[in-house]
């Protein structure tokens, strides 16, 4: 009883034990087995644990991707968007609201100068009715696939006489102040005698001498619904810009 009790106070150190004594004694190969059972399980948490770890590390990271994938998505569909609506906006207003031409030739010199590019407003005409002064963008009659750029001058029932480069208007023995006309009027100056139809526009360029307007058509009028908007300024070249009146 002595000799085992003195064998346990030496099993204290592991490296007091002898061989033949773990032979003798199985119970504590056990305790050992165990503890090396408990390490090896130990390091099985610790595995599992770091397993865990990266696995959410790699869901996060998908997730982060997702995230930036669909943002991805959701901004070139409001590039996309924002596009088409400006698209259809300038669409609009190019086929409803804004003229944008360019007049080629000299005949509404110096107001309107050959090659400058100028706005119209498509709905300038829409509670109102054009008058006498006005410039306005129109279907010519004679050949309505081209556009033309002239000034009003007789209205609908009028009596436009053209005597000595003057325009007298329903038997008036005055002619009209026409402050723009880029030189003295020789050539198509009269006379001529035109009554204006109702519903129906005479126009003339303000460049007297080089102009194909209402005296020389084989349509002479522009009719109210051939009149396609009024000319509101030049905008290029920026130079000649201006607003037309």
């Amino acid at each position: 009883m002595r000799q085992d009790m003195d064998d346990i106070l030496d099993l204290n150190d592991d490296s007091d034990l002898e061989p033949d004594l773990l032979e003798k004694n199985p119970q504590y190969r056990d305790v050992d087995k165990l503890e090396a059972d408990f390490e090896e399980l130990n390091m099985l948490i610790e595995d599992d644990e770091l397993l865990g770890d990266h696995s959410a590390s790699r869901r996060r990271n998908r997730e982060r991707r997702e995230r930036e994938r669909r943002s991805g998505i959701r901004e070139a569909l409001s590039w996309v968007f924002t596009l088409g609506c400006a698209v259809l906006v300038a669409l609009f207003l190019k086929n409803f609201v804004i003229i944008n031409a360019t007049v080629p030739t000299g005949s509404m010199e110096n107001t309107i100068m050959p090659g400058d590019d100028l706005l119209g407003f498509r709905l300038a005409y829409i509670f109102s009715e054009p008058e006498r002064g006005d410039i306005v963008i129109f279907r010519f009659p004679d050949d309505e696939s081209q556009k033309f750029v002239k000034r009003i001058i007789g209205m609908p029932g009028d009596r436009v006489t053209i005597c000595n480069g003057g325009v007298y208007l329903n038997g008036s023995s005055e002619p009209i102040q026409e402050l723009y006309l880029k030189e003295e009027w020789l050539k198509g100056a009269g006379p001529y005698v035109f009554d204006v139809p109702e519903d129906c526009y005479f126009v003339m360029g303000d460049n007297r001498n080089d102009s194909y307007d209402s005296r020389y058509w084989q349509n002479t009028y522009v009719s109210r619904d051939q009149i396609i908007g009024k000319a509101e300024l030049v905008y290029f070249p920026f130079k000649h810009f201006k607003v037309l009146d």
